[in-house]
């Protein structure tokens, strides 16, 4: 019996100095892994642990002058912004002008998807109904907002078209784009505003119901609306404009109205 503890204690010293000879090799391996008890190596970890460690292609000294570059950019665009210098303003037009530039959001999914033949991830998927309405409008390069007539054209005020339309009737979006804009605007009054891939804007205004929302990305025909009741509420109208850059385009010369 005691020969039999014995044995086991010395096997246990043994395992015992093993262990604390593997250990003086590599202070980090307490324990051998399974890949190892099999014959394998060891599979590499990239867990950040208490000594620095991290995945390979993390490497927190670029990380740092990346924030640090950022930083120092973001001060100096603000210190040549508040300098009363004359040689300073061309500097603080251009920084002025990219600011207030809106960001083309409809324009770089156009590109995207014309690259790679899919929409950017980080844009909704087109619902089924929208992407009906748009195979049924294929035939034509724009879809009309709504049926109807105008009732006021273009250049009575240099901005917009009145439609004149049935009661409630539905308004749809001339082509596909990112609702950039949902909300009240002078001389429009209830409005979306649809920014297109060609860097153009369709606005729809005095709308009584507004059905999309704000950076929904919509397809061509998507119904944004409903038009505004006459005062005799007979009939409906509303508000239609196409924007390029900074200037309002006569709608009638991209879209025939019957």
């Amino acid at each position: 019996m005691n020969s039999r503890a014995d044995d086991i204690r010395r096997r246990m010293m043994k395992r015992k100095r093993e262990r604390e000879r593997v250990e003086k090799l590599d202070p980090n391996r307490l324990f051998s892994t399974d890949e190892e008890r099999h014959g394998f190596d060891r599979l590499p970890s990239y867990d950040i642990g208490p000594n620095g460690g991290g995945h390979p292609l993390f490497k927190k000294e670029v990380f740092l002058f990346k924030v640090l570059a950022s930083a120092c950019l973001v001060l100096i665009v603000a210190i040549i912004d508040r300098s009363p210098s004359e040689k300073a303003a061309p500097i603080q037009q251009y920084v002025q002008h990219t600011m207030e530039q809106e960001f083309q959001f409809a324009a770089v999914s156009a590109w995207y998807e014309d690259k790679f033949g899919k929409p950017l991830a980080l844009l909704p998927a087109k619902n089924t109904e929208a992407d009906s309405r748009k195979e049924i409008a294929a035939g034509s390069e724009y879809a009309l907002p709504a049926s109807g007539k105008i009732l006021e054209d273009f250049g009575d005020n240099g901005q917009r078209i009145t439609i004149e339309t049935g009661k409630g009737a539905d308004v749809e979006a001339m082509n596909e784009g990112l609702v950039h804009f949902v909300g009240i605007k002078d001389g429009f009054g209830k409005t979306v505003i649809v920014q297109h891939g060609d860097k153009s804007e369709t606005w729809y205004g005095n709308l009584d119901m507004i059905d999309v929302k704000l950076y929904e990305y919509i397809s061509k025909g998507t119904k944004v609306g409903t038009a505004m009741d006459s005062e005799d509420g007979l009939k409906g109208s509303f508000y239609f404009a196409i924007k390029k850059g900074n200037d309002f385009v006569d709608p009638v010369q991209v879209i025939k109205f019957e």
